[in-house]
């Protein structure tokens, strides 16, 4: 398991680790000791590589994990001293005779469809994360289709290809980050710049200095460069196309930014699932109608009622795909796994889309309940589980809520009759902060209410949840926006 900011090392490592046969697993760097617990005992970790900035975190969760200390490796750019009885990483490496006569295992087509290369956790809508197991064969698989989709429109050849060069700002444990920065860099040879941490300003000085010409974004990089005033700063004019993934954008602000920065800018839609990427735009076609694009080759896709019968064209339905992309499962867990894959391969993504006559999809809802904090998924049952241990709180659910074009976590709560008028909703925002990740907490607010509305079954009518954040999402916009907390 890896925890670290992205760094020039990380993919050198990803890479190591998949071909030596072994399984890569990044942890999100932000994750607090719980959440490291809970990925570092599902996976069954047998080494952890952590920067030297997390060591104190990360020697606390192994130890709750009972993992060796001795398992445990400083991992960054600069060689490091011993820390706590935690060496450097590079004290694994073997000599260079040990290196020139080292073998790597090879894999033949059967083989490759069934070995695990990574486990990334995505969240789910019954609260704690999941391993998400995909093998070699998916990882070249959506590396190919993603490439085919790209150059669709445009044919590509090595000799005549357009001199490219990419900015490495997404998270390197996050499967968006892998398949593109680490992934298609390498298959295309374009050379990529990684930021350690994406700081907007130095985002934009890198792009200005570099000349970037192409940009992997998620929808929060949009709203950043329509509303904040430095961008006027900076010569952008470098970058040609951009591609938006990872969380919904809506048509307005894609061709607002298409317009005030004379580039293409296309979407993608994908899951962790889906190895990466499962539906775009193909290069070359100039889309201003929100699609998030075509199926990519050699998948297939129905959309379907809630009674599994498939819907025509312009007919909202769930996504079901299935295709060379499609992960194996989920890491030790066959209920999740039998729930999201059927036994002919169709696998349930929980996003409602409609698609057209031309093969063009849109998102228009999502089944599940997940949140997307800046492409990052929280799964509203966590947070509700976490609320529940105040001592102040009877009853709560939490929702996404939208403001100024990004999404964050909103809590309905209900106070213990005790508490009343001795609990402010601003008291249970920073109890939930200092227990989850920052991505995790309740940005959007928290509101006292007399009940959470549930069904029968004592299940939360999470319909009801989204007409509640919505209602308050445009109360919000008229008022321009909260006033305190975001």
């Amino acid at each position: 398991m890896m925890c670290t900011p992205n760094q020039i090392f990380v993919p050198v490592a990803y890479l190591g680790i998949v071909s030596v046969g072994c399984i890569f697993s990044g942890a999100n760097p932000a994750y607090t000791v719980p959440e490291l617990v809970h990925q570092m005992t599902n996976t069954a970790a047998k080494v952890v590589l952590a920067h030297p900035a997390y060591i104190k975190r990360i020697l606390e969760a192994v130890d709750k994990s009972n993992i060796p200390r001795s398992r445990v490796f400083q991992f960054s750019e600069n060689e490091n001293e011993s820390r706590d009885g935690v060496p450097d990483w590079r004290q694994m490496l073997g000599s260079p005779t040990q290196a020139d006569s080292y073998r790597w295992p090879e894999l033949d087509a059967e083989e490759s469809t069934r070995t695990i290369a990574t486990i990334n956790y995505s969240s789910g809508t019954t609260g704690l994360p999941k391993g998400v197991c995909v093998s070699h064969y998916n990882l070249i698989a959506n590396v190919e289709q993603t490439i085919f989709m790209r150059y669709a429109e445009k044919p590509y050849s090595f000799a005549r290809r357009p001199q490219e060069r990419w900015i490495g700002f997404l998270p390197l444990y996050h499967a968006y980050g892998q398949l593109y920065a680490i992934l298609m860099a390498m298959r295309l040879s374009i050379p990529i710049y990684v930021m350690k941490e994406f700081r907007y300003e130095d985002f934009l000085f890198a792009v200005s200095k570099f000349r970037i010409t192409t940009l992997q974004v998620a929808p929060p990089v949009l709203v950043m460069l329509s509303k904040r005033p430095e961008t006027a700063r900076y010569d952008l004019s470098s970058v040609k196309e951009m591609l938006c993934g990872a969380a919904p954008l809506s048509r307005e602000l894609q061709n607002e930014c298409q317009r005030r920065f004379s580039m293409q800018i296309n979407q993608g839609w994908g899951m962790t699932e889906v190895t990466c990427g499962g539906i775009v735009v193909p290069g070359g076609v100039k889309d201003d109608n929100g699609s998030v694009g075509k199926l990519i080759p050699n998948c297939e896709c129905k959309l379907i009622d809630d009674e599994g019968k498939e819907v025509g064209f312009g007919q909202p339905g769930e996504l079901c795909i299935r295709g060379p992309n499609i992960c194996l499962g989920y890491w030790r867990n066959e209920t999740a796994t039998r729930e999201t894959l059927d036994q002919d391969g169709w696998l349930k993504t929980g996003d409602v889309a409609v698609c057209n006559e031309e093969g063009y999809f849109w998102i228009v809802d999502r089944k599940k309940e997940l949140i997307k904090v800046n492409a990052l998924q929280v799964a509203p049952a966590e947070l509700e589980a976490v609320l529940l241990e105040n001592e102040h709180v009877a009853d709560a659910a939490v929702v996404g809520i939208a403001i100024d074009g990004n999404e964050w976590p909103r809590a309905y709560v209900a106070i213990q009759d005790v508490s009343r008028g001795n609990v402010k909703p601003e008291d249970i925002q920073e109890w939930v902060k200092r227990r989850v990740s920052k991505h995790k907490a309740l940005v959007g607010g928290v509101v006292f209410v007399d009940e959470v509305p549930k069904l029968v079954s004592g299940k939360i009518q999470r319909k009801v949840m989204r007409e509640w954040s919505k209602r308050d999402a445009a109360a919000l916009a008229e008022s321009k926006g909260p006033k305190s907390h975001l």
